[in-house]
């Protein structure tokens, strides 16, 4: 088992979310997972398992394939610490046919000896197998303060018990544990899956439970197992801790080899292979004069160093670290650092992304995210800007429609309108029924594959037609929503959620808009009917929050169905304060509040976005982010004066914008910070015009 985890926050810039530790060539061409995985192959005799966050699924799939190694890869969707990473693996590997011997071994670590290292697992699993949780313990080759001890005891059944464990002592005690026979503790454990699984439910019970119930609701998809999301209960522990210093199964084997776990620049430089005055330079660097110093240049970065010495210089694309290695260990305070804002104020946001949505997006999708063979919108562009289209989905179509008709209504330059009615007349021609409305999909090039019309793409359908002032074909298709009534007030949708709040937003938001281009009262009607049922069932009186999913009597369902999501909570708040301005009713602006509080609570402080779900408690449910809720914040914080917020939600939004072609944006961030690397949606734009266009009209002189 590979433990492929571990910030190496002290080896920032070139280790951070996204491209951690063990994917970072730091003393050879291999990174230290491909090293890893040799070792490994080169001693299993059965299951490679690799356990590691789900930000890492494609760099961990993409390096056992380049390796030639068949892994099952257990993927975390948080980080929990190693204690629950060995649990999980034991926990799988307990699933197969009888107890098996798990080696557990760190992805990030420097050995040079693979044929001694290879040996002393072996040892150790001889001594596994009568029960023992074994660790390896390495001859120190020098007193550190950066690395844990190990205590030997007396020797029992081919190795020696432990008295116990010192966690990184001052050089000074370290230099005494050595006289004394204290071992390096190189993280690298060996014992049985049934071992560790006793010992984990009796040390570590809340660590077990949470795991069992993450590899319950897991979902396996070739290699992968995504643990489900009750794994994030897990406390977050080292397995040292919480089990080792407590049981009476431990044990320790000796080992001698060269090894390190390279966790900072100093460590790095004492791994590396060194010119005669002890210096390691990769990429364009010239040096005259130094002695014993590190430095890394990016590609197409050149670094300079001169008259200096024991000093570590690491350039990446976007950040510079200049450090004595001396201080090494203290680098880490940089690491957890959120970079500066982008925008120091509301004014510079709302140019820099109008901007942006003029000269860059709305270019982009209406051309290249146009099919030229079937005149539809395209589903989805590539961070380089090219087109994937998967399905054609009636939601996508109206969205773009809506998206480039009110950017003609709003007179942005360009030929919006033309494109927003090219584009809608090829998809109504193709998708419009004799009843008035829409087939849900259709096929890239427009055939019908879903043709059960749903209340949520209505929704957008009526705001895209409002857009383009169709004004007949509304009324016909409002008329024609009349058969998804439900007798309990409100609307039923078609599926397996059938008594939803996100079908009724995207309505209201629909009537809204037709409203304030039609007198017709059906819209008043509309609007004022789907508030009220928001106000009466959708919104709980005990958080003042808004639940997604109901029974047949809007009665909140429970398990998982019982969901927060912060961006829906924000949407529905920009949504009822217009309805109570419009009508002059202080229950809209009233609810708006405490509904955007309520989505405040899944704001991460740490990464400045709002997380996709919370609990009916509002605890974070999911710690990953998507971009259409930062959009939201944005309009919902603008729409209720809070201007600090606004700002915030304005700067995570261009976080998600930062990709390699304008015009195109990073859909899903992981709860580490990184980003999923996908397509970017269609269905997103209509999310950022909006927003971008409340921006605008807050500091229409910066536009």
């Amino acid at each position: 088992m590979i433990l492929c985890g571990g910030a190496g926050a002290r080896l920032w810039p070139a280790s951070r979310p996204g491209r951690s530790k063990p994917f970072v060539p730091l003393t050879g061409e291999r990174s230290p997972f491909r090293a890893a995985l040799d070792r490994a192959r080169a001693v299993a005799t059965g299951e490679i398992l690799v356990v590691g966050g789900v930000s890492d699924a494609a760099r961990i799939g993409r390096e056992a394939d380049e390796a030639g190694v068949v892994a099952r890869i257990v993927l975390e969707p948080s980080p929990r610490g190693t204690t629950a990473a060995i649990a999980a693996a034991a926990a799988w590997a307990r699933r197969g046919p009888g107890d098996v011997i798990l080696a557990i071994m760190p992805a990030d670590h420097e050995i040079s000896d693979d044929r001694a290292f290879a040996a002393g697992l072996r040892a150790a699993a001889a001594v596994a197998e009568a029960g023992a949780i074994v660790t390896l313990g390495l001859r120190p080759a020098a007193a550190s303060d950066a690395v844990g001890y190990i205590l030997p005891g007396a020797a029992e059944n081919g190795a020696l018990a432990i008295s116990g464990f010192v966690e990184k002592p001052a050089a000074e005690r370290a230099a005494g544990l050595i006289r004394d026979g204290a071992l390096w503790n190189a993280g690298v454990f060996v014992a049985s899956a049934d071992a560790l699984a006793g010992e984990l439910s009796r040390w570590a019970p809340a660590v077990a439970a949470a795991v069992e119930a993450g590899l319950e609701t897991a979902t396996v998809s070739g290699a992968c197992v995504s643990l489900g999301p009750a794994f994030d209960a897990a406390p977050a522990v080292a397995f040292d801790r919480a089990i080792m210093e407590k049981t009476t199964r431990g044990a320790v084997v000796p080992v001698d080899f060269a090894w390190s776990d390279v966790g900072a620049w100093d460590a790095v430089l004492a791994a590396s292979p060194r010119d005669a005055g002890g210096s390691s330079l990769t990429g364009d660097v010239h040096a005259r004069d130094v002695r014993q110093v590190l430095v890394r240049a990016a590609p197409g970065i050149r670094v300079a160093v001169a008259g200096v010495e024991r000093l570590a210089v690491v350039a990446e694309a976007d950040a510079v670290l200049v450090c004595g290695l001396d201080a090494a260990q203290s680098v880490r305070v940089f690491a957890g650092a959120r970079p500066p804002p982008k925008f120091a104020d509301l004014a510079s946001a709302a140019t820099a992304l109008d901007s942006w949505l003029s000269t860059a997006a709305l270019p982009l999708w209406a051309t290249v995210g146009v099919d030229e063979s079937s005149g539809l919108f395209r589903e989805a562009l590539t961070w380089k800007g090219e087109p994937q289209d998967p399905r054609c989905r009636t939601r996508v179509q109206a969205r773009q429609a809506f998206v480039f008709a009110a950017a003609a209504r709003d007179r942005r330059p360009g030929p919006w309108d033309a494109v927003a009615r090219r584009a809608f007349d090829a998809f109504r021609r193709r998708a419009a029924g004799p009843d008035g409305l829409f087939a849900t999909v259709l096929s890239p090039d427009g055939r019908i594959t879903d043709p059960e019309a749903r209340l949520y793409e209505h929704g957008f359908v009526l705001l895209a037609l409002a857009a383009l002032g169709d004004e007949a074909q509304a009324r016909r298709v409002r008329g024609a929503l009349d058969r998804f009534r439900h007798a309990a007030g409100g609307f039923r949708e078609a599926g397996d959620a059938p008594f939803q709040a996100n079908a009724h937003m995207h309505l209201l938001e629909a009537a809204l808009a037709w409203e304030a281009i039609d007198p017709a009262p059906m819209w008043r009607d509309l609007a004022d009917e789907i508030v009220t049922l928001a106000l009466e069932r959708f919104v709980t009186a005990e958080t003042g929050a808004l639940l997604e999913f109901f029974a047949a009597d809007w009665s909140p369902l429970s398990g998982d169905a019982a969901v927060v999501e912060p961006g829906h909570q924000f949407e529905w708040a920009w949504l009822l304060a217009d309805w109570g301005r419009r009508r002059g009713d202080p229950r809209g602006e009233a609810t708006a509040a405490r509904l955007y509080e309520a989505g405040r609570r899944g704001v991460d402080a740490g990464r400045g976005v709002a997380v996709n779900a919370l609990t009916p408690r509002l605890d974070v449910r999911d710690p990953a982010a998507r971009l259409w809720p930062q959009t939201e914040r944005l309009k919902a914080a603008l729409s209720l004066g809070a201007e600090d917020d606004a700002l915030e939600a304005a700067n995570a939004v261009a976080a998600f914008l930062d990709t390699p072609v304008r015009g195109v944006w990073r859909e899903r961030m992981y709860a580490d910070g990184a980003f999923v690397e996908e397509p970017s949606p269609a269905t997103s734009l209509y999310h950022l015009y909006l927003g971008i266009r409340e921006l605008r009209r807050f500091a229409p002189e910066a536009c």
